[in-house]
């Protein structure tokens, strides 16, 4: 667990597809597990009032001004090195100006960032932990799992979202094919052959092949991995043929040096980095055309006063010029609104992967 402090004015293996649906199962069950036991999805809608009757006093409290009372922790759900991982880092730094208290970045990788959401789950409800995650954890492998594992995090509480990054589908050294449609045409010919690489089962990438297969039915065999920064070495050491991530600068650096070659991207427009590069949609696979939607989440039943400060500050923080420029540098859109805003988002999202689950049944085995 790596922790990176922040206050005012102080310093500052990748894992192979498992053989079978059995066994992919238990891979992603076992992120369940570590210690922390199984999670659920985030409801669509804000927390009850009657799930809230032991934290009033807290939320009085929060309103009174004695919230924050000590760091606050801020999980990171994915390894150090991606996207989730820079930005986690450069809000950190301004939320402790913000509310007084140092915050400190931990990461709580696995099974695709639903490790690091369990760990909120447990964590005290009184505004001292949030989590940064996609919300693909939330709303879509709640729907590939055991629906035993769901229940503790029905509750659990969204404070804003705050970006959208496109996704970005690219060749590595050991696919010899020129675009996608060579992509498509190789997994026709010799079914199974390619393997696709995404930073885990149920996560955004993923659900990019999952929808490329439904549409084509084609056969390409996914490689889950725990995170963009492991998976990205083995790209180019060309471990695999193809890989989804999210667009970030170090990905487009190795397009641009030519390591890697960009394919597609999951985006509403093509990048002005990428002018070239065709948006699935525009290849034909307007359902595949996702991207991932970022935002810091509270433990289910937290006060809200405590998220309605968060809110206001994490907003407030994400309007600044430079946090804007930091966004629009890396090709992520902002996202940032009210928390009803991001569980009406989400709401939208699990609609549209209950329908690919129920369509394609086998599509995240």
């Amino acid at each position: 667990m790596t922790q990176r402090p922040f206050a005012p004015k102080m310093p500052r293996a990748a894992t192979s597809e498992a053989a079978g649906v059995h066994r992919r199962r238990l891979v992603l069950a076992a992120g369940f597990g570590l210690g922390l036991g199984a999670w659920a999805p985030a409801s669509a809608q804000a927390p009850r009032r009657e799930a809230w009757p032991a934290t009033e006093r807290e939320g009085a409290n929060a309103a009174s001004g004695s919230w924050p009372s000590r760091a606050i922790r801020l999980l990171v759900v994915y390894p150090p090195g991606g996207v989730s991982d820079l930005m986690a880092r450069a809000l950190a730094e301004p939320l402790a100006a913000a509310l007084g208290q140092p915050v400190l970045v931990e990461h709580r990788p696995g099974a695709g960032g639903s490790v690091g959401l369990d760990a909120l789950s447990r964590a005290p409800a009184d505004g001292h932990t949030l989590a940064f995650s996609a919300i693909s954890p939330i709303t879509l492998q709640p729907q590939v799992v055991p629906a035993a594992a769901h229940e503790r995090l029905q509750t659990l509480a969204p404070v804003t979202g705050v970006m959208r990054t496109p996704v970005l589908v690219t060749a590595t050294p050991s696919f010899a094919g020129r675009d996608f449609d060579d992509v498509l045409a190789q997994a026709r010919a010799r079914p199974g052959s390619l393997r696709w690489a995404s930073s885990g089962i149920a996560t955004t990438g993923h659900l990019v092949l999952a929808q490329v297969r439904a549409l084509t039915d084609v056969d390409i065999t996914h490689i889950p991995y725990q995170g963009g920064g492991p998976q990205l070495n083995d790209a180019l050491a060309g471990h695999f043929e193809l890989l989804s991530t999210n667009v970030a600068a170090q990905q487009l650096r190795y397009v641009e040096s030519g390591r890697l070659r960009a394919l597609a991207v999951g985006a509403p427009h093509r990048l002005a980095a990428l002018p070239r590069v065709p948006t699935l949609a525009e290849l034909g696979f307007e359902a595949a055309n996702r991207d991932s939607l970022f935002g810091i989440f509270a433990p289910p039943a937290t006060p809200r006063a405590v998220v309605q400060r968060l809110n206001a500050e994490l907003v407030r923080i994400l309007a600044t010029p430079p946090m804007r420029e930091r966004l629009r540098q890396s090709y992520n859109l902002p996202a940032a609104g009210s928390a009803d805003d991001l569980a009406r988002e989400m709401a939208l999202d699990r609609e549209r992967n209950a329908a690919l689950v129920a369509r394609d049944p086998g599509a995240f085995e």
